[in-house]
């Protein structure tokens, strides 16, 4: 019989209708602006062409000189259109982002999620404890499904926290954090739009929080600092007395040299502060709408108002109201690349006062920079949380008990199948272990990798592909991948046993709070050495107090249950014919298999093997 599904929703279900209602209105709403763009266009092109023939007629004295205003409003309205139109362009690419997101949410309901480009492969490494052999990174993993970040900073907070099991406190506040987000579709695609607005690729904080903690620049040169304010008064001073014959007239010369020396003098490390500022710049000076939405919403639990509360000191501006001063500012930097500039500078020392009041704001706001950041990655993450559960209703919210390790769940499947089968699986405390036989593509490997991503989701504070599912905090550790290493000059059985070392050293630190996944472990020995060393390893992994799940296709092994009390438990999958076909259900079953199919697959495949039945030798024990 088979058992129950996990199904993708159905077009009538919530996530699909408003993913596609929200995609509709935001073609629809692009659609109205491109009319409305097209509208300032030709207004634009009319008031040119009206006010170039203004122009050209008084040039050529056919208008008297008195319409040189009309041409000049013609200048001024064109400049106000501009500007208009601009704000046009900048909605039009808000809704195409609103049109792409949900568009993405479709594809998560699918298969289409797999085409996503951002799939993490930079956090796999190859010690990883699990994440390899879980696909957690990489192509078809649970980071791809999940990621809908729009920073750096908040792709590697949620990387961290699929790396890194949370304790049970700390997995308690994100559940809690991530299902009030949940219906907030709207705050969570607004705070993403935002983002992406500000830049066209994810941007990177790092090298802005570098700038702003690295502690004053112009230390060696705070003498211009004054000299820069009484030095031009000084100058236009001497220059309209002189204007006046009050005092001679080239003294003014005097105060524009003295202001020539001051510019001199400080360039360089004007413009050594200048170059550090604008690398980590990076587009930030147009954050200042991220946050102001993040202000904007109003959160019930303790966990998003902690959030929050990183983003605005007591008694203090909002971060949106900081990053607009900083913005405002830094557009006084940015002047420098104007080609009036140097004249400017000349006679203002411009770039001393503009670069001085962003010293200013570093020494007032640079220390908490950090944490605006963290508070911003964090709620991204948990808005990750939130857009699993969201898209997927089936899901269930995971419960954190004490005294453990262990792991029970009803109806778990994996989480990035689409229609995953449902089992039972229970390891109801320390020492316990599932000992899984059956034939091959039967389902084994497949339901402990279900049983680690699963756990791996719980810890990190999101919902599991499970009826029910409770654990205790636990570290992950898994050997399945193995590979062997010819640049390395590192053999596959070998690696296997750097691997399972990795793992025990790993539940020994883990004082046994740790659920193991070991899958067809040993393979690179002999059949006699391989069930004398998987005893061993299994033993041993006991005695650290873990539990979790071997698969194995040597039946001797089965005996463990015996050997352990009853603490380790013999489970299988089967497979059957039908119409000359193997059918599997991929249902958990009770005690040994008793069936095989590697020669089965053998034949279909056509390679032509001896029917074991009629073969005069006899194979070695275990299945093949």
């Amino acid at each position: 019989m088979r058992a129950p599904v996990i199904t993708p929703p159905p077009e009538s279900s919530s996530p699909n209708r408003t993913y596609t209602e929200r995609r509709t209105a935001a073609q629809a709403e692009l659609k109205r602006l491109d009319a409305v763009s097209a509208r300032y266009a030709n207004l634009r092109a009319l008031v040119f062409i009206a006010g170039a023939a203004v122009t050209g007629l008084v040039l050529f004295s056919r208008l008297p000189r008195t319409w040189w205003w009309a041409a000049g409003a013609a200048l001024v309205v064109y400049a106000v259109l501009a500007v208009l139109h601009h704000q046009v362009f900048l909605r039009e690419e808000r809704q195409r982002l609103y049109v792409q997101l949900n568009e993405r949410g479709l594809a998560r309901l699918t298969r289409g999620w797999h085409d996503f480009t951002e799939r993490g492969e930079r956090f796999l490494t190859g010690s990883h404890l699990y994440a390899t052999d879980l696909d957690v990174f990489g192509q078809g993993s649970v980071f791809q499904l999940m990621n809908e970040t729009a920073t750096r900073a908040g792709e590697e907070r949620l990387a961290a926290w699929l790396s890194w099991p949370a304790q049970a406190e700390e997995v308690r506040a994100r559940q809690g954090a991530a299902r009030e987000l949940v219906p907030r579709l709207d705050f969570r695609q607004d705070v993403c739009v935002e983002a992406r607005t500000v830049a066209k690729e994810k941007a990177d904080p790092g090298l802005f929080i570098q700038w702003a903690e690295s502690g004053p620049s112009l230390t060696t040169i705070r003498w211009a600092r004054p000299l820069a304010v009484v030095l031009p008064l000084v100058t236009l001073t001497l220059f309209v007395l002189g204007r006046f014959d009050v005092l001679p007239r080239a003294l003014w010369y005097g105060g524009l040299l003295a202001q020539l020396a001051v510019a001199v003098s400080t360039r360089n490390p004007l413009r050594a502060m200048e170059e550090r500022m604008s690398a980590g710049e990076r587009g930030f000076v147009r954050y200042a709408p991220v946050f102001e939405r993040v202000e904007r919403e109003r959160f019930e639990h303790p966990e998003l108002r902690r959030v929050q509360s990183g983003l605005q000191r007591e008694g203090e501006s909002p971060v949106s109201t900081h990053l607009k001063n900083f913005s405002r500012l830094y557009s006084f930097v940015e002047f420098k690349r104007h080609q009036f500039h140097p004249i400017v500078h000349l006679f203002t020392l411009w770039d001393i006062h503009a670069l001085f009041a962003l010293e200013r704001w570093r020494e007032r706001h640079g220390a908490q920079v950090r944490g605006w950041f963290d508070a911003l990655a964090e709620l991204e993450a948990l808005s990750c949380l939130a857009g699993l559960a969201y898209d997927r209703p089936g899901f269930t919210w995971p419960t954190l008990e004490e005294n453990g390790p262990k792991v029970k769940a009803t109806g778990i499947g994996h989480p990035l199948l689409d229609e995953p089968v449902l089992n039972d699986v229970e390891l109801p405390g320390p020492g316990c272990a599932l000992l899984l036989t059956g034939s091959n593509m039967s389902g084994k490997t497949t339901l402990l990798r279900a049983l680690g991503l699963n756990s791996v989701l719980a810890l990190a504070g999101a919902p599991v592909c499970a009826q029910a599912f409770s654990l205790t905090p636990l570290q992950v550790l898994t050997s399945m991948r193995v590979k062997d290493s010819l640049e390395r000059g590192v053999s596959y059985f070998y690696a296997e046993v750097q691997r399972i070392k990795a793992v025990l050293d790993a539940a020994v630190a883990a004082k046994g709070h740790a659920l193991f996944l070991l899958d067809e472990i040993l393979l690179g020995t002999n059949t006699r050495e391989r069930q004398i060393a998987s005893r061993e390893v299994l033993r041993l992994l006991l005695k650290t107090g873990a539990c979790g799940g071997v698969t194995t296709h040597d039946l001797s092994l089965a005996s463990l249950a015996e050997e352990h009390s009853g603490k380790v438990v013999n489970m299988h999958f089967r497979d059957h014919l039908e119409n000359g076909k193997m059918v599997f259900d991929y249902k958990l079953r009770a005690g040994v298999v008793d069936t095989t199919n590697a020669l089965r697959v053998l034949k279909m495949a056509g390679v032509p093997v001896e029917d074991p039945e009629q073969s005069p030798s006899s194979s070695e024990s275990g299945l093949d």
